[in-house]
């Protein structure tokens, strides 16, 4: 088993609570960082302005994705100029459809022509994959978010599929794919053997990484003992 320090795959924390952004922002693995409104309006944030510019003047030098908020593509044109213009580590989340089904392609194509880096979001599907890397420029960096873990709550493996789409982003060389919403910790060690480049993981699972390589028999000691404990100090009786 790798080691997480000897993984090609790079991970991002995705989160939206300062100090668990910080906690992990600390930690030399963690290469990146995403947010969504979903996990923001979680963490109780109020002003979505506010709370992104502070998180930028704290954590300034790895790469950060902030989404458009609107519906409306014109409007979030607007959303994603402004966005970008919050630094120069700031990609802007750009969802692949609208919630009338409607695609974001000809909006994606604006908006790479402007230079603008991209984080193109909430894709679950090959052909998604391939309507955006043709929408791209393939010169200037931007990432294609595949939500894994979504696929695998249908009951589909996601692997041979992530691993394809690895295959479609080579037209696209400045551009990542990223393995988005694991559901365990052995999908990191899945998108690294695929040759996933980048995999956002929440916090809940970062703190498992210490686990990496443990010895089963000793973890299995470790549970006995944990219910044992527990069973005590509830003053369980039979």
């Amino acid at each position: 088993m790798k080691k997480i320090e000897d993984l090609r795959v790079k991970i991002f924390a995705d989160g939206a609570d300062k100090a668990g952004m910080l906690e992990m922002y600390a930690k030399p693995y963690i290469k990146g960082l995403t947010t969504n409104p979903t996990l923001m309006r979680k963490a109780g944030i109020g002003d979505y302005r506010k709370f992104s510019l502070d998180i930028l003047a704290a954590i300034p030098d790895r790469p950060i994705s902030f989404e458009v908020l609107s519906d409306d593509f014109a409007d979030m044109e607007r959303q994603a100029m402004e966005i970008a213009s919050w630094g120069d580590n700031v990609y802007v989340k750009i969802p692949v459809m609208n919630t009338r089904r409607e695609t974001s392609y000809r909006l994606i194509e604006r908006l790479a022509a402007s230079k603008i880096r991209l984080n193109i979001t909430a894709l679950m599907t090959l052909t998604q994959v391939r309507d955006v890397v043709a929408a791209l420029d393939p010169a200037v960096p931007s990432y294609v978010s595949v939500f894994a873990g979504r696929v695998a709550d249908t009951g589909r493996d996601p692997v041979a599929m992530m691993a394809a789409a690895v295959e479609l982003l080579k037209v696209a060389p400045a551009s990542e794919l990223i393995w988005a919403s694991p559901r365990e910790l052995l999908n990191i060690f899945h998108a690294d053997a695929i040759g996933c480049h980048v995999i956002t993981v929440t916090n809940d699972i970062l703190r498992k990484l210490p686990l990496v390589g443990k010895s089963l028999d000793d973890y299995s000691l470790e549970t006995v003992r944990m219910f044992a404990d527990d069973a005590a100090a509830a003053g369980y009786r039979l």
